[in-house]
């Protein structure tokens, strides 16, 4: 794998951890314009790739025949926190769409949001899979199979028609032949892609500033980050990165990330000062970053380095640091330092 050091654990004045990982900023045109790493690492995008699996549903017409809203749309579009807020958004697409709870088969686990897995646990209630951060997006693959009068029961299918169009629609997006996309299964049961990072900051790019496409899909991307940033809580949840930065952020960037560490951005032209036009990042940290205490610290310090206004008062506060590593007397004994930087690619 070519994938460089991104952030030191500093304890004292000592290098104790590293992680690795790629950062790679590309144009709508497919041009890469900065990275650190290999741009043409491929990786899963995980949750990353929500908002593209959620184009045909808008393309199709199916989301307006069925008369969902942007708010449900950004549900659709979510990794959410399993709140009573999201299950009611994720209950009501389905039940505009003729489906039931049960039609869905991402699995179940504990909501992420603690307070929510907290009463459920002590009043002895075991989660449905409402509560899995998927819900929207499974609900939005039922919804349009039902539209397409499609099998509800083969929904995930690599064949079905549902499938065979999202593939489609990211095939378009990254600018790849389909063949040429790595096809895995997610941990919520969906088909997911592989690509080259930079494959990936492309589509994230064209998600921002859709012109290049042809108009059905720039329609339906303008709505899909219309969506995402008029309701970022409904895309993560209220205190979590993704929501955190699209409302400090006012409109003009989607942030989506994804399981394994890793992470998309998609920014309107004119929010980030080093380069001309609309951008796509995607970056990925190597090891997973399973304590989630890399990406939150790169995401800023990728935002600083694009030259985006208001970077630098998000760095080292909730959701994204303190960059101060404590013991368990709260004692600062050191230090994350993000030790990357975005060059020719």
């Amino acid at each position: 794998m070519s994938y460089e050091p991104v952030l030191q654990v500093i304890r004292g004045e000592v290098v104790e951890s590293v992680h690795d990982g790629a950062v790679v900023v590309a144009d709508p045109s497919g041009r890469t314009l900065a990275a650190w790493g290999d741009p043409t690492q491929i990786t899963f995008l995980r949750s990353t790739a929500k908002p593209f699996q959620a184009i045909p549903l808008v393309e199709s017409g199916a989301l307006d025949a069925l008369g969902l809203t942007d708010r449900q749309l950004a549900l659709i579009c979510a990794s959410h926190a399993g709140t009573d807020e999201h299950v009611a958004v994720a209950a009501s697409i389905q039940a505009q769409a003729g489906l039931q709870e049960d039609d869905l088969q991402c699995g179940v686990h504990e909501p992420f949001d603690r307070a929510t897995a907290a009463r459920l646990n002590a009043a002895g209630l075991s989660p449905t899979p409402n509560r899995h951060n998927c819900s929207g997006k499974h609900s939005g693959m039922l919804a349009l199979a039902k539209f397409l009068e499609a099998p509800l029961e083969s929904y995930l299918e690599r064949d079905h028609p549902v499938q065979a169009r999202i593939l489609s629609a990211f095939s378009g997006m990254t600018g790849l032949d389909p063949a040429a996309i790595h096809i895995g299964t997610d941990g919520c049961s969906a088909p997911n892609f592989a690509v080259p990072l930079r494959a990936a900051a492309t589509a994230l790019a064209r998600l921002a500033d859709p012109a290049v496409l042809q108009e059905a899909r720039a329609a339906a991307c303008r709505r899909i980050f219309e969506a995402m940033t008029r309701y970022p809580e409904m895309v993560s949840g209220a205190g979590r990165p993704d929501t955190v930065l699209m409302e400090a952020f006012g409109g003009r960037l989607v942030a989506k990330g994804g399981a394994e560490g890793y992470q998309g951005l998609a920014l309107r032209a004119g929010l980030a000062t080093r380069f001309e036009g609309a951008l796509g990042v995607a970056f990925k940290i190597a090891d997973g970053d399973l304590a989630h205490r890399a990406k939150p610290a790169i995401l800023i310090e990728v935002l600083r380095q694009l030259g985006v206004p208001g970077a630098d008062a998000l760095a080292g506060v909730p959701p994204f640091g303190p960059m101060t590593q404590t013991n368990f007397r709260g004692l600062e004994v050191g230090r994350l330092a993000p030790c990357f930087e975005l060059g020719p690619a």
